[in-house]
């Protein structure tokens, strides 16, 4: 079971829990990815805070599990292939990061506060943070991870009613956007070079389709496989 009574700290004027395995998953975060990379997860942690303190349905939400899915959602983009697959998806990459981080870190508790559902949860919240046609149908966790990443992308009007000008003022200038959309644009084209075949079913194919020389959906389409089959 998660614990309700987090201690907290104020980080670019957002309320956020600040417990040991938070700490050890931005120090994660820092010593793997870019600063721009690190920007946008920390920006996406705490969008999503503010964004879930103000929605009911998700204001009882585990929220340790919700700073680590935000904190920890992009750790496939790491500059050291630590986190990253020859044949995963750049979220599924990062779900598993998320989970091993976790399981090694309470590994010495006498008593389990991750059980299999909590794992499960933080998995899920990561890997389906791009797709929110279903993680918005999910548990509030997975929902609330994803809100503040979709915030951070299309700004703060996207969830209407929740950042504030202010709230947003202050994050940005704690961790700044400069560079952050040519930076997600030379990540993706990355992954449509170097391992087209996870990109072929989701939007990061279309970055390939539009930037990368030679690359092709065509033959690795849900439409070719459908077209295929033998009557």
């Amino acid at each position: 079971m998660a614990d309700t009574t987090l201690p907290t700290r104020t980080l670019a004027s957002i309320t956020v829990p600040d417990t040991p395995l938070i700490t050890a998953a931005i120090a994660l975060a820092r010593k793997h990815l870019t600063d721009v990379s690190y920007q946008h997860i920390m920006r996406s942690f705490l969008f999503g805070f503010a964004i879930a303190d103000k929605i009911p349905p998700l204001q009882t939400r585990d929220k340790e599990l919700h700073a680590l899915g935000a904190i920890l959602h992009d750790m496939a983009w790491d500059t050291t292939n630590t986190f990253i697959s020859p044949d995963k998806r750049f979220e599924v990459d990062g779900a598993n990061a998320a989970r091993d981080f976790v399981v090694q870190q309470t590994a010495h508790l006498d008593f389990q506060t991750w059980d299999k559902h909590r794992l499960q949860l933080l998995w899920d919240a990561i890997a389906l943070h791009t797709t929110p046609s279903i993680g918005q149908h999910k548990e509030p966790e997975v929902q609330a991870t994803g809100l503040g990443i979709f915030v951070d992308f299309c700004g703060p009007d996207a969830v209407p009613g929740t950042i504030t000008k202010n709230e947003w003022a202050a994050v940005v200038a704690e961790f700044p956007r400069q560079g952050f959309r040519d930076g997600v644009v030379g990540i993706m084209c990355g992954l449509c070079r170097t391992k087209p075949e996870t990109t072929y079913d989701n939007f990061v194919g279309d970055f390939g389709n539009e930037l990368v020389e030679g690359y092709s959906r065509k033959g690795h389409r849900s439409m070719d496989m459908i077209m295929a089959l033998v009557e």
